[in-house]
Formats: structure tokens, C-alpha cells, sequence
């Protein structure tokens, strides 16, 4: 009976260490399982920089395997993008140093699909590269290549000195690239403004300057335009100095005369740049910028100056004739053959120095013969410079018919005002022939002719076309007779002054039509009267046969 009993225990010890055996191999399992499900809930996706794409993509086998990617800014714009060589390439050219998503889809196994989904989405910023160069004051020695080093090697480069761009395409990427050469006997400072890309689908971002100067007391200074080159009225004036602005200026900028409208402004800590505002520089002008001390500037030879200076382009004779036409101070109108646009001050100095196209016609349909032979658009007539000598009168200027800085300020100021001169347009033709006689036209009509003495054989009254230069109600009139005595007439009435000492004006004679003056052109009190308001300074007075 005792034997039973004991062979019963026996059994029940080995069935309890089944079971524990069983319970601890099921623990172990799912803690496997569940590490699997963990593992396969957030599976390791890698997303790293490539040395020729956008990036790389990878998953471990045993997590899945990518099922898609797409890229698109952070604005939401779609990027094209295709695998190369197992890298991530824009289709398109994007810009450098942009952040980019990428959206990386993975699909797990199948064994693990059914609990935890099939896929599982994740994203990644990814920037693109950018290359800025190392330095940008370089030191160069007095000949050879001058180089620019990059910290992320290139593959592209684009290199600008004044007019001439050249892009330059590497097959492997580039630490440094040649930018410029000194040659010996010419200055030995430069700059260009370079732009560059790592990669082969990006854009070329903005262009930075990169200046060299010569090592020791060489240059020091570089200037944009570069001395001895015209500067726009509207151009900015950019003055790069080998060391930096605190040790060259300190806290005292350039100033610039004449006076100018603008202001300097900081480009980076060797640079400063002027940005003329309104019509900007004079037409015409000499500009000069002083500096606090004498720096050395390259230019057809290096020299030491305290106040470089930039002459401004003056403008042609043909945009000084349309605009005198669309002032109303020419007996021609002019009509521009674009639309008329409202004229701002950028583009009236544009069209200063490229006058647009147009066609000028006559305003009035009797104009006399001799003003319509004078008249030639373009060129430099007599038209012109009583029109000029008219417009300075008006403007409070000095009357000499020299269209400089001042006039041309002026007629822009107007122009853009749209101020007109609105007293008409006068000519005063006068023949010698007998009977003498002295016509007034003005706006298309003759307003009067009236008998008139022009000069004596001994003192004729010259043949040709001169505008009034002085215009006075009543003065005195002195000078020499032929037979060497003198005269001196006070109280002469309403004269207009046009050729030296030649005037048109009143005078007691007891006949006129033949020539009795000593060079003057003499007329009746009533007609010089007439006359007088006709002709201000500036009208033209034709003399002929």
C-alpha cells in the first residue's frame, strides 16, 4: 500500500517541473516576440547625407524595406526626385542651403504586418549643400594664379569681372579654384564676384565678392566702378578696403561732392557701398569721395589718394531735344513711339543715356523757312542753344547756353513734374535788303514786320542766326563810331541784346528800311515796343540778305 503512494508523488514532481519548463520557454518567447513587435512598430530608418545626391536611404532587412519616398519643401512644393546609384536626386535644380522633407514609407514583413500594419511612414529634414568661400580679402603674392579655397568641395562655378562671365563645370569636386592671375607691371589687386554649388542639380545661389590685394603696402583700396570708368547717375559706388572698415575709417564715413541724395551703407566688414537715391549723381558731373585718409587705389596705375573721383556720363543731344520738345521751349513737338508712361527718375536717367525712340514734328503748320533750315534733330544748332539759354533764364541759372549738371537736374526735376513752359515759341527774322525790315512770328502767326536800320557799311549788322542774351526796357548804349569818337545814348527804349553789342531796340531816326545803325537794329518806338515782350532771353534773331 505504501509502495503506490510513493510512486504517485514521484509522478506529480515531474509533472510540476513540466510545467515550470514550459512557463519559462513561453516567457522567453514572448518576450521576443514582443521585442519584435517594438522593433517592427518603429523600425530603424536611416536617411544620410550623399556625396553626390540629396541623400541616402536605408532600412535593416529584417525591419522591412522602403516602399517609397517623396521630397517637398516646407512651403509643400513637390520635388521631383529620382534614385541614382542608390542616392536621392532632385530631378530639378533647387536652390543651395534649403531645407527639404523627405517622407520615407517602409513596409514591414509579412509575418509582423497583420498586428502592426503593413507600413509605417516617417520624414526627415534634410538641407542641401551649400559652398561659401573660405575667405574673401586674399593676399597675393606679386604674380601667379589667384586662388579661392571652399570649405565643401564644388562642382560648379560661376566667375564675374565686370562684363565677362565664364561658368566652369568639374567632373570631380574642387577644393579650390582659380579665380584671377597677377601680372607683373600691373596693379596687383582685383575682385570678381563668384558663385558656386556642391552638387551638380542645384541652382547658383546669389554671388558674393572676392577681392585680392597684394602682399605688403600695396593696394588697398578697390573701387566699383574702377577708377578712371564712367559712373551712372543711379549706379551704387562700392569702395572694398584690404583691411577691415573699424582699423581703415574707424567711425568717420566718405562724403561724397557734390552733394548727392543717398546713403552709405555696411556690405560686409571690408565693404561699404553709396546708394544714390532720386536722379541720383549729376549728369555730367565729376564726383569726388573723401576718405578720412590716403589710400592706394588701383586703377591704369596705382595711386595714393585722399578724393578718388568718377566723371557721370553726360547725356546725348538728342534726349536734350526731346525733352526741351516735351517742355514746350522748341518750336518742334516730340512723341515717343512706346506709350508714355509716367516718367519716374529711373527711367528718365536711363533714357538720358539711351534716348528712346520717337518722331518730332513741327507745331505750327507756317513755320518760316529760315527756323525750319536751322533745325536738325540730334545735332547742336542754334535752336538748341536759345532753347537752353531760355530754360536757364527761366530757371534762375547762369545764361550761357552750356548744358551741364545744373541744366540737366533741372529739366529732369521738371520733367518729372511735368512742368511746361507755356508763353509760346518766338522768332524774329530781319533783312538787310532794301527796304530793311524786321518780321515777329510766334505760335504760327506774323505779329508784325515793321521797317527796321541794320548797320552801316562800316559797322554792319552780322549775317546769321543768335539767340538774345540780355533783355532790358530801357539802359544806355555807349561805344566807338567808325571815325574813332565815342557815344553815349541813355535812355534807350526796349532792348533785346543778341550778338555782342548788337541789339534790337528803339531809336528816334527820322526814316527807317536803310541801314544807319552802327550794327544794331533800329526801330520805330511803337513796333520796338511790340517787340519786346516777344523776345526774352533766348529768342532767336535771324540777320539776312
Amino acid at each position: 500500500m505504501i509502495e503506490p503512494v510513493s510512486r504517485s508523488r514521484r509522478t506529480r514532481r515531474r509533472s510540476r517541473g513540466r510545467i515550470v519548463v514550459w512557463v519559462v520557454v513561453a516567457a522567453l518567447v514572448a518576450g521576443v516576440l514582443a521585442g519584435g513587435v517594438v522593433l517592427l512598430a518603429r523600425p530603424q530608418i536611416a536617411v544620410a547625407q550623399d556625396t553626390s545626391g540629396l541623400a541616402r536611404v536605408s532600412v535593416p532587412g529584417i525591419e522591412g524595406e522602403v516602399a517609397g519616398v517623396s521630397v517637398e519643401t516646407t512651403a509643400g512644393e513637390p520635388i521631383a526626385t529620382s534614385v541614382r546609384r542608390g542616392a536621392l536626386v532632385p530631378n530639378h535644380r533647387v536652390e543651395v542651403n534649403q531645407p527639404l522633407l523627405v517622407h520615407v514609407t517602409v513596409r514591414r514583413p509579412g509575418w509582423a504586418g497583420w498586428a502592426l500594419g503593413h507600413t509605417v511612414k516617417r520624414t526627415f529634414v534634410v538641407r542641401t549643400p551649400a559652398a561659401s568661400p573660405r575667405q574673401r580679402w586674399l593676399l597675393t603674392p606679386s604674380h601667379g594664379p589667384v586662388t579661392v579655397g571652399f570649405a565643401t568641395p564644388v562642382r560648379a562655378v560661376r566667375i564675374a569681372r565686370g562684363s565677362q562671365v565664364r561658368t566652369m563645370r568639374f567632373a570631380t569636386p574642387r577644393s579650390t579654384v582659380v579665380v584671377g592671375r597677377v601680372v607683373p607691371g600691373l596693379p596687383h589687386a582685383g575682385s570678381v564676384t563668384i558663385s558656386a554649388v556642391p552638387r551638380t542639380w542645384e541652382k547658383l545661389p546669389r554671388s558674393v565678392r572676392v577681392s585680392w590685394f597684394p602682399v605688403g603696402n600695396g593696394v588697398q583700396a578697390l573701387t566699383e566702378p574702377a577708377l578712371g570708368r564712367p559712373l551712372r547717375a543711379d549706379e551704387p559706388l562700392t569702395i572694398t578696403f584690404a583691411r577691415p572698415l573699424k582699423q581703415v575709417l574707424g567711425e568717420q564715413l566718405p562724403t561724397i561732392t557734390p552733394s548727392v541724395s543717398g546713403r552709405w551703407l555696411t556690405v560686409d566688414s571690408h565693404t561699404i557701398t553709396f546708394r544714390p537715391v532720386r536722379l541720383g549723381y549729376p549728369l555730367g558731373g565729376r564726383v569726388h569721395v573723401h576718405l578720412s585718409t590716403g589710400l592706394r587705389f588701383a586703377a591704369a596705375h596705382v595711386r595714393t589718394l585722399r578724393s578718388p573721383a568718377w566723371n557721370v556720363p553726360l547725356p546725348s543731344t538728342l534726349r536734350l531735344h526731346q525733352l526741351l520738345a516735351q517742355a514746350g521751349y522748341l518750336p518742334v513737338a516730340w512723341q515717343p513711339a512706346a506709350g508714355p508712361d509716367p516718367p519716374t527718375a529711373r527711367s528718365e536717367l536711363a533714357a538720358a543715356l539711351d534716348p528712346p525712340a520717337g518722331r518730332f514734328r513741327w507745331r505750327y503748320p507756317n513755320t518760316p523757312h529760315e527756323l525750319l533750315r536751322i533745325w536738325k534733330p540730334g545735332e547742336w544748332n542754334e535752336i538748341t542753344r536759345g532753347a537752353v539759354m531760355m530754360f536757364e533764364h527761366m530757371h534762375g541759372l547762369d545764361v550761357d547756353g552750356f548744358v551741364g549738371p545744373q541744366v540737366w537736374h533741372a529739366l529732369l526735376v521738371d520733367t518729372l513734374a511735368g512742368k511746361r513752359y507755356r508763353s509760346g515759341y518766338s522768332y524774329v527774322y530781319v533783312h538787310r535788303k532794301l527796304p530793311q525790315s524786321l518780321n515777329l512770328w510766334h505760335d504760327g502767326r506774323l505779329v508784325l514786320t515793321s521797317p527796321g536800320n541794320t548797320g552801316v557799311p562800316a559797322a554792319p549788322t552780322q549775317l546769321g542766326t543768335f539767340p538774345v542774351f540780355e533783355h532790358i526796357p530801357v539802359g544806355t548804349m555807349s561805344g566807338t563810331n567808325p571815325d574813332g569818337t565815342h557815344y553815349h545814348d541813355p535812355g534807350i527804349r526796349w532792348i533785346s541784346y543778341f550778338n555782342h553789342g548788337d541789339a534790337i531796340h528803339a531809336f528816334n531816326r527820322a526814316s527807317f528800311g536803310t541801314p544807319q545803325s552802327l550794327g544794331c537794329v533800329e526801330l520805330p518806338l511803337a513796333a520796338a515796343a511790340t517787340v519786346w515782350p516777344y523776345t526774352p532771353i533766348g529768342t532767336l534773331v535771324t540777320i539776312e540778305d
